[in-house]
């Protein structure tokens, strides 16, 4: 080898392939000759057991005697052990790059669940206004803005995905300070790989959270059992979603425990739930009464595993966080989430005089000072409060109310005048309970044949606000026959019984 000279570098040619020419003074040092013409400088080393080149700076821009140069320092690096290139990539490694990689290498193991989020956290939040920073720069205060950025809703959107479906990002500060640990996760693991010195978004200041946790009275179950009961006998709601609200407040599972819930997975016999996965990993879900009753009736579709199909071959239902909102508004329930109604069981049991390693134990909590408070518990205690709990809750919520049979009939008659007078309806065993149903639901029309008026009447009679009691879930308007009969009865004139008089 020959030193590297500008003659022996500009005489130099390729015409099939690449050339390199290597130095004769500094081992690793040379120059690359393309078939093009281009010439670049470049030094070459060993990491290892790879072999790796990195190019230094194109010739003319470069002088043999700079790169040269150039070379004595990279090598130097080299030989304490230092890697060029990884050097520059750490150096060039943006926000979104450190974010790329958590959702590949530090996610690899996470839940489906977990890794969706950390994605959409990303993607709608941190990228778009972190994205571009380099890495290595990233501070503090940069991040305690992008939370801020978020908290006032500047990377909030709404996106049309098809004719019928939106993608809707919310800000806020609960949003903010999600992000802000997404961020945290990805800027941990960069610290471990050695890409950054220390995490900046670690001691970021973060809005104060939600401190109470919010669950039912007796008086807001009661209220919730009435519109479930409303929804199902008119037919507002879909039975299978009525089913999941049902089941999460009497089992105290979380969302997609209920979701997702295969028959494969009930344990009749044992009463329980045989969760293979969740939040916390395999569970077993021990069933109260009511629960399992409630299980029972919910007839199988076809071709279908789950509990509670969907409207898909092969689905399960989804987005009840719609029908909750639905519900929810309807039963005057104010900043109650789906996910409230499980801290409304644990709340129930607490009442009741239930420990909270039983506690523990239902919930399905999985930590090892919990695991160690209640692993000695035999299953008894833990199906005992179940069946305590469960039936406490469909007290208050009286879930088994059905539209009367008769309703259909009566709709379909105009009578004018009074209808007859109807007593209460002769309790009868409940198919999921066990017990008597309280009350019958009838839609407008229904309830305006058994007052014995038209429907426009009883329109007008709801909107002079001297009309019977209603209850309305969604756009649909229901009236319970017992307070029907009540109204009725209140309403009728003694001068003249054929007539009903206004009250307010």
């Amino acid at each position: 080898m020959v030193r590297l000279t500008k003659r022996v570098v500009e005489a130099a040619s390729a015409s099939v392939k690449d050339v390199f020419l290597w130095d004769g003074e500094i081992s690793g040092f040379g120059v690359r000759v393309f078939t093009s013409g281009k010439r670049s400088y470049l030094i070459q080393y060993r990491v290892g057991e790879r072999t790796r080149r990195k190019t230094i700076g194109s010739h003319g821009v470069w002088t043999v005697e700079t790169a040269r140069t150039e070379a004595k320092i990279l090598l130097g690096k080299v030989a304490h052990g230092e890697d060029p290139i990884d050097d520059e990539l750490r150096a060039s490694l943006t926000v979104a790059g450190i974010c790329d990689r958590y959702l590949t290498e530090g996610l690899a193991t996470a839940k489906e669940g977990s890794i969706k989020q950390a994605k959409a956290n990303i993607e709608n939040h941190i990228k778009p206004l972190l994205g571009k920073t380099l890495a290595t720069r990233l501070t503090r205060s940069e991040v305690q803005k992008m939370m801020r950025d978020i908290a006032a809703g500047k990377t909030a959107k709404v996106e049309k995905l098809g004719p019928r479906s939106v993608s809707r990002v919310r800000g806020g500060k609960g949003t903010a300070n999600r992000v802000v640990n997404t961020l945290s996760a990805a800027l941990a693991l960069a610290v471990d790989d050695g890409l950054r010195p220390d995490n900046p978004a670690m001691k970021v200041k973060k809005y104060p959270g939600r401190k109470l946790e919010r669950f039912l009275s007796p008086e807001e179950l009661a209220q919730l059992g009435g519109v479930l009961a409303a929804a199902e006998a008119i037919g507002v709601e879909n039975p299978y979603a009525i089913a999941a609200v049902r089941l999460l407040i009497l089992t105290g599972c979380r969302k997609n425990e209920i979701l997702k819930l295969k028959r494969e997975w009930i344990d009749t016999y044992h009463r329980c739930l045989r969760l293979p996965d969740s939040k916390t990993g395999a569970k077993v879900v021990h069933l109260g009464e009511p629960a399992l009753r409630l299980i029972a009736s919910l007839a199988p579709v076809d071709g279908n595993p789950y509990l509670l199909p969907g409207r898909g071959h092969g689905t399960h239902v989804t987005n009840l966080d719609k029908v909750w909102r639905r519900l929810s508004k309807s039963a005057e329930l104010e900043n109650v989430r789906i996910h409230d109604l499980r801290h409304s069981f644990a709340s129930m049991g607490a009442n009741n005089g239930d420990s909270l390693p039983v506690i523990g134990a239902l919930l399905g909590h999985r930590s090892t000072k919990t695991t160690q408070r209640y692993a000695h518990l035999a299953d008894h205690p833990v199906r005992s409060a179940a069946d305590r709990i469960a039936t406490r809750i469909a007290d208050y919520l009286d879930i088994t109310p059905e539209i009367d049979a008769d309703a259909a009939e009566l709709a379909e008659v105009v009578i004018i005048g009074i209808a007859p007078a109807l007593n209460e309806p002769e309790a009868r065993p409940d198919p999921v309970l066990g017990k008597a149903i309280r009350t019958k639901w009838l839609d407008t029309r229904a309830a305006a044949a058994f007052l014995g008026n038209t429907v426009g009447t009883l329109q007008t009679y709801r909107w002079m606000g001297t009309g019977p009691e209603f209850t309305k879930i969604g756009r649909r308007v229901v009236y319970s026959l017992d307070r029907l009969i009540a109204w009725r009865d209140a309403a009728v004139d003694p001068a003249n019984p054929s007539k009903l008089k206004l009250v307010a």
